[in-house]
């Protein structure tokens, strides 16, 4: 599946072709999608693939096209807060954007059926929170993982606000999907060869809207046990976050509060620090006129005293080469004013670190 937009060559421009395809049409999906760089989640050697708009697979990893991603992500009309389940969360590149929406107080959790596709979404994990940076930028819904089938989860487990399957599901497997869901969630799942949005809205109402038509290699049945048995899988218990954790989260967001309140006082007193490019200016140069008069050729040159400035251009581009800075030729990369902050306050090293989540940039 994929192949509905153009290629970019950087993440960036992936995300604005998405946006002019219409794939991508809130700004919250925007922003998540621009600060987890797609080609983070693949392989080394597959990364010059990453920003095409189509889907990749090498033995069990697996990633949907952006344009899939794009719909899933718009469909699902997440909100900070809301409880989100992913069945068949692969790299983990889904369910961290979906984290950047959730932020802090939502619940984030993701079932794999492959072991080593479950270490690989968590190493991924590990290195967008130690090296993105866009981290900083958001309060994040760290995703849980575990492995098993998603066909076999434990029947005393919780409801869900927000629901995505990764794999077709077959009409049989439709009532269990729903079970998923709390009243007032959405669900969405490729069913019968179409990408379709589930929401319910009472205890036994469901309105259903098809999406698009898509291609997604089915559920695996699950595998049951010599014993017969099926091997039921536990979900990530709803933990409620330590006071530690909390305080982390409140500090956090007061240090952000601050920062923003600095940079419209700033902005209000004229301060504000915009990189300053100097426009270049357009020499006049001396004209040179031939006239042709019938056989010959009467050439002549009319310059105007006004027109001949040469020497002072010169004399000018001289002047701006001499005071030309690195900022006038490319801007400056961006300033994280929240590990700025967090670095200067009176406080020891180790506290420090905790509020950074350890990260290393």
């Amino acid at each position: 599946m994929g192949g509905a937009v153009s290629a970019g060559e950087d993440n960036d421009e992936l995300i604005d072709n998405l946006k002019e395809a219409q794939y991508i049409r809130t700004e919250l999906v925007e922003q998540a999608f621009r600060a987890v760089d797609r080609a983070d989640y693949y392989l080394e050697e597959f990364k010059e693939n990453a920003y095409k708009d189509l889907a990749w697979k090498h033995g069990n990893i697996h990633l949907s096209a952006p344009c899939i991603y794009s719909e899933v992500m718009e469909a699902l009309d997440l909100q900070p807060g809301l409880s989100f389940l992913n069945l068949g969360s692969g790299t983990g590149y889904l369910s961290s954007m979906v984290g950047l929406i959730l932020g802090p107080f939502g619940v984030n959790h993701g079932v794999e059926l492959h072991s080593d596709v479950t270490e690989y979404a968590k190493q991924k994990l590990d290195f967008f929170i130690r090296t993105s940076e866009s981290f900083d930028k958001f309060d994040f819904c760290e995703p849980s993982f575990v492995t098993g089938n998603c066909l076999e989860i434990s029947p005393d487990r919780s409801q869900y606000d927000r629901v995505y399957c990764g794999a077709g599901v077959q009409k049989e497997h439709e009532d269990y999907m729903k079970g998923l869901l709390k009243v007032g969630g959405i669900l969405v799942m490729p069913l019968e060869e179409k990408l379709t949005k589930i929401t319910r809205t009472g205890p036994s109402a469901w309105e259903t809207k098809k999406i698009l038509a898509v291609s997604f290699a089915p559920l695996i049945q699950p595998c049951h046990s010599e014993s017969g048995k099926s091997r039921l899988v536990q979900l990530p218990p709803l933990a409620v976050r330590s006071l530690q954790d909390l305080a982390r989260i409140a500090i956090r967001g007061t240090i952000k509060k601050v920062i923003h309140q600095e940079t419209v006082n700033k902005a209000g007193n004229g301060l504000k620090n915009t990189p300053k490019f100097k426009r270049r200016r357009v020499r006049r140069r001396r004209m040179e006129t031939i006239v042709f008069l019938d056989k010959e050729v009467f050439a002549s040159r009319v310059s105007n005293p006004s027109d001949d400035t040469s020497c002072e251009d010169l004399e000018e581009d001289r002047r701006e080469e001499e005071v030309k800075t690195p900022s006038e030729t490319k801007p400056d990369p961006p300033v994280n004013f929240l590990r700025e902050k967090v670095l200067s306050l009176p406080l020891p090293d180790p506290l420090k670190y905790y509020l950074l989540y350890y990260r290393e940039k």
